[in-house]
């Protein structure tokens, strides 16, 4: 099978896109078959959605890199893609911290997290929150820019910890940006704009 992007993709899922079942399915093919202006909003709502709720890979949003259509080159549809990626991202993630910011209000709700059978909260301080305690904002940028590891549960782990909205939002836009920069370097390093 060969790939839209210009370059060669040594990692099968990003030459494979739909591998999401059900209504998610649609989704991912909406992102994958993306052109034009469109085809950036649906990317920046993707990456908004996966950023608080959806198990998906937020690394697909490279798929439609070669066939965007936007009168760019190759290199410019990407830059343009990790833009509107990372902004929905960072908006995303705002949701998730706001929400965050909430359920810490809400002290029945982390007490019943942490009573339950899977302490979520015990687990993620030990992975995410230990890297963000340890180099703060800058933690949780880097935490992001890990390419294929699912970072709902790190935005939403680092709001219990944090409630600066500004900086919050700019770790995520930069990490998720980081995150699509590191993708495209492990798939053939081939970005001779960056």
């Amino acid at each position: 099978m060969s790939s839209p992007l210009p370059f060669p993709l040594p990692v099968a899922f990003l030459s494979d896109c739909g591998t999401a079942s059900g209504s998610l399915a649609v989704l991912e093919q909406a992102v994958c078959t993306a052109t034009g202006p469109t085809g950036l909003a649906i990317i920046a709502v993707y990456s908004f959605l996966i950023a608080f709720i959806l198990p998906l890979p937020s690394e697909v949003v490279l798929v439609p890199a070669g066939t965007l259509r936007l009168g760019l080159s190759t290199n410019g549809n990407i830059v343009a893609i990790i833009l509107f990626s990372a902004f929905g991202k960072a908006l995303g993630s705002l949701f998730a911290f706001h929400i965050g910011q909430e359920a810490k209000e809400y002290g029945p709700l982390v007490q019943r997290i942490k009573d339950s059978r899977f302490d979520i909260i015990e687990w993620s301080e030990k992975k995410t929150i230990k890297i963000a305690k340890k180099y703060g904002y800058v933690g949780l940028a880097l935490a992001l820019c890990v390419p294929f590891f699912p970072d709902t549960l790190s935005i939403y782990a680092f709001t219990v910890l944090e409630e600066d909205y500004l900086r919050f939002g700019a770790a995520t836009f930069f990490g998720s940006a980081g995150r699509l920069v590191v993708t495209l370097g492990l798939a053939g390093g081939t970005l001779a704009l960056l």
